[in-house]
């Protein structure tokens, strides 16, 4: 069901939906919808059996706990001592994905079993009039407006960095042998750089954050299509799972949509 907040002369609705696809026995995919804070997530664990799935539930739960703690505290970004510039709610938010790398880390570390577990992470919190986006990993952000739809995330994956390398675009790349590697996740190694970046929202808007299961399964334009057609979000959340399944589906898929209304 659809949640609304308040902002600066807007409002926000999110709604969002995760899905096992039609190719794998379970699903380690985990997402966060809003409860209290304007803060969206979508994780996409790896590391077989249910290592995977124990990941991404612990980095969600990880960023959510911290941003709950550090509401009322003026020291957001402890434990780790970034500069509290304009930039503080920025630093907050890489802060609590850095704290979720080294809580996946250390739990890897103390259990054999879950040894090389780890996780994609893209986040989006919505302030009063700016959208911060963070993310490591291949999980995307995207902006819809006015019909267009523009990727906000760069996707940390062998593939990406040979396309950077040769200077290729998406569809000059073919059957490119290592499309899913990931060069950057949470729990891969004790401390992780975090890309972030604030976007200015207007009224119509749309954000949508995913797992490479509707990334990988469905084109931009499509998902554009699809999450602009709708009044009803959680309806077009379901539109968009259903086309990444229809397409073949063979990963799990999540995706949250928050919408800018007046």
């Amino acid at each position: 069901m659809s949640t609304t907040f308040p902002m600066r002369e807007m409002r926000v609705r999110f709604a969002g939906e995760t899905n096992v696809g039609m190719k794998r026995a379970h699903n380690e995919d985990s997402l966060h919808l809003p409860c209290h804070e304007r803060l969206a997530i979508v994780a996409d664990g790896m590391g077989g059996h249910a290592c995977g799935e124990v990941a991404s539930k612990l980095a969600v739960d990880t960023i959510v706990s911290y941003f709950r703690a550090s509401a009322d505290e003026l020291q957001t970004t402890w434990p780790y001592k970034l500069d509290r510039s304009p930039g503080s709610d920025v630093h907050r938010l890489s802060a609590a994905i850095k704290l979720a790398n080294l809580e996946i880390w250390e739990a890897a570390q103390k259990n054999e079993a879950q040894r090389g577990m780890g996780t994609t992470v893209v986040a989006l919190q919505f302030l009063d009039d700016k959208v911060l986006v963070a993310h490591v990993g291949d999980s995307r952000a995207y902006r819809i407006r006015d019909g267009a739809i523009e990727q906000l995330t760069e996707d940390h994956s062998l593939l990406n960095d040979y396309m950077r390398m040769k200077n290729l675009r998406s569809d000059e790349v073919g059957n490119f042998a290592h499309k899913n590697v990931i060069v950057r996740a949470l729990g891969m190694k004790e401390a992780v750089q975090v890309d972030a970046q604030v976007d200015v929202p207007k009224v119509g808007d749309i954000y949508l954050v995913c797992s490479d299961g509707l990334s990988g399964m469905v084109r931009d334009p499509q998902i554009a299509a699809l999450a602009s057609a709708e009044i009803d979000l959680d309806r077009a959340a379901e539109r968009l799972i259903r086309a990444a399944n229809d397409n073949g589906g063979v990963d799990n898929i999540s995706v949250v949509l928050a919408r800018l209304e007046q």
